[in-house]
């Protein structure tokens, strides 16, 4: 069994329910449950049907997330959450970069980096490497001057939180980022890249390892062993390339917002819906949200 979800931005809250109808009609589905009014709704399928994609073509035309999932073990025990552009609405090394007035310069190794176009590790490098000399305080400043959280995030937490689960934030970006956005959020751990400082200004040099893709499947693979849960108990979320090997571990991968290269390896997408779509696709009802 499969259960489709279709739902929209919180901000428009324009699902039109002859939509839903005519699709569950068209695809043979059960009754529909409207988990939010004029946002979300769900119905059960049968089958998998053979025109999904080119049906979910049609309803982004609409402003309208298709997704279709396993009926079974839908809610998961654990999140696994990359940071930039994702939890949080910036790219925190672009934000430093602004500040070292080399921000156009980065922004463009950034985005491709994220669109799979570079070697993660040796951009890190490059764009860490720009950074060279400018005052750790200024990490301070980016943080409560720029950083801004992604909408839905917070309720995204604190309902998985409240159900039992386990909140984990991975990044390829900085723990100076990472500590404070997990503790705003409410993340049990988090793990990130460590930029490194001499005598109060960034030496230009980060950490080692350095941690990229294959650090997010290792952090899938380490929590999961010590909760003695397992990858089918995970929800991932992500939008770079270097988000792909906890996408495709885990047991939902959720591209949100996602670079195209990336949602196009993704079945679960989400380019309309804010963090609270997690939810829906796990069959919760925005009564149910704890906020």
């Amino acid at each position: 069994m499969f259960t489709a979800v279709l739902l929209t931005a919180p901000s428009k809250r324009n699902l039109d329910p002859a939509l839903v109808e005519s699709l569950r009609n068209a695809w043979g589905g059960g009754d529909a449950v409207w988990l939010s009014p004029d946002e979300a709704a769900e119905f059960s399928l049968a089958v998998l049907p053979e025109n999904l994609w080119e049906v979910w073509e049609s309803c982004q035309a609409m402003g309208v997330d298709l997704i279709v999932v396993p009926s079974t073990g839908r809610r998961k025990k654990m999140l696994l959450a990359d940071m930039d552009s994702t939890m949080i609405e910036q790219e925190c090394i672009d934000e430093l970069a602004d500040e070292a007035g080399v921000g156009a310069r980065v922004k463009d190794i950034t985005a491709r980096a994220m669109n799979g176009e570079l070697d993660f590790d040796g951009a890190l490098r490059e764009r860490v490497g720009l950074l060279k000399g400018l005052p750790e305080e200024v990490i301070a400043k980016v943080l409560a001057e720029r950083i801004t959280l992604m909408s839905g995030g917070a309720t995204l937490l604190a309902t998985m939180k409240a159900q039992g689960a386990y909140t984990a934030l991975v990044s390829g970006g900085f723990t100076a980022f990472t500590s404070q956005v997990a503790e705003r959020l409410g993340f049990d751990e988090n793990r990130a890249n460590i930029l490194l400082v001499s005598d109060s200004i960034l030496t230009g040099e980060v950490g080692l390892p350095i941690l990229g893709k294959q650090a997010k499947v290792d952090a899938l693979e380490d929590i999961t062993a010590r909760l003695g849960i397992s990858d089918a108990d995970v929800i991932a979320v992500g939008d770079g390339a270097n988000d792909l090997g906890m996408l495709e571990r885990a047991g939902m991968g959720v591209a949100l917002h996602a670079k195209p290269s990336v949602a196009a390896q993704c079945d679960v997408r989400i380019n309309f819906g804010d963090l609270t779509a997690l939810l829906y696709v796990q069959g919760f009802a925005r009564s149910e949200f704890v906020l």
